[in-house]
């Protein structure tokens, strides 16, 4: 079974990699770009069958190493 987690900054939470892409996407002239938010996303693969388990794993890896749950949230998307 395959996941894909997207991790990405809470609302509110200052995000200067993304400041940094829109200013440069701006120099380039894609002035029409309002703004950027920059996360991650992380493919995990599990040996699993049941998706609840999975489910349950991988939000636990999420709680504990990640995402900082404090400033990041998270979605599991199993693919």
């Amino acid at each position: 079974m395959k996941a894909r987690v997207t991790v990405m900054l809470k609302n509110g939470v200052l995000d200067p990699q993304g400041e940094a892409v829109k200013q440069a996407l701006n120099s380039l002239e894609y002035n029409n770009v309002e703004s950027v938010r920059q996360g991650k996303v992380i493919e995990i693969g599990l040996v699993e069958t049941s998706k609840e388990k999975a489910n349950k794993s991988i939000q636990e890896m999420c709680e504990k190493l990640l995402a900082n749950t404090v400033i990041e949230s998270y979605e599991i998307e199993f693919i």
